[in-house]
């Protein structure tokens, strides 16, 4: 399960099409809210989740998305039940850990970013990244680093979430979804 953690002021560009990317995919995705079912983001688009952060239970293979959005952020941060699934993906060989625009910098803060990490993030918050010890690059929309993927901002979303469908489904899945946006053509 690929679970999408939406709290108030989430940046919509970045989980919705990242869920629209992976389901393309036909990868399972949990719209997962934080402090209700129904959750608006920064630009006042109200989405219904799958799901509640506390009924999120991660396996092997499963993945934490992290949106940006300064108040989405600070929404997941404040939440123990949201940064419980953070640190187990973090943490755990197993999964998959996933963040864009301001969300790397929640990592950065949590201590959650592996030294030396190659990563990117919302243009302006790189000191965070670089104080964690991580390597922000400048020039890249998205960055693989083993099962850290990281997203630069609203506008790498379908980037993203192709990076998202290749780390998880692999090359061929990632060009049906390309082939099916007309993305990239």
């Amino acid at each position: 399960m690929i679970y999408i953690l939406l709290g108030a002021g989430f940046e919509e560009a970045e989980a919705l099409v990242t869920a629209d990317v992976l389901r393309r995919a036909d990868l399972p995705v949990a719209l997962t809210g934080i402090g209700g079912s129904a959750v608006t983001g920064s630009h006042n688009i109200t989405v219904q989740a799958d799901l509640s952060v506390e009924r999120a239970a991660l396996k092997a293979g499963d993945m934490v998305v992290l949106p940006g959005g300064m108040g989405g952020v600070a929404s997941i941060e404040h939440s123990q039940a949201a940064m419980r699934l953070v640190r187990q993906a973090a943490e755990d060989p197993q999964l998959w850990l996933a963040a864009i625009c301001a969300a790397p910098t929640l990592l950065a803060r949590a201590g959650l970013l592996p030294k030396g990490a190659h990563c990117v993030c919302y243009p302006g918050l790189e000191g965070e990244l670089s104080q964690a010890g991580a390597v922000p690059e400048m020039d890249r929309s998205t960055v693989v680093e083993g099962r850290l993927i990281t997203g630069r901002g609203p506008g790498s979303a379908f980037d993203f979430g192709l990076a998202l469908v290749n780390a998880l489904a692999g090359d061929a899945a990632a060009g049906q979804v390309c082939a099916g946006l007309q993305y990239g053509l």
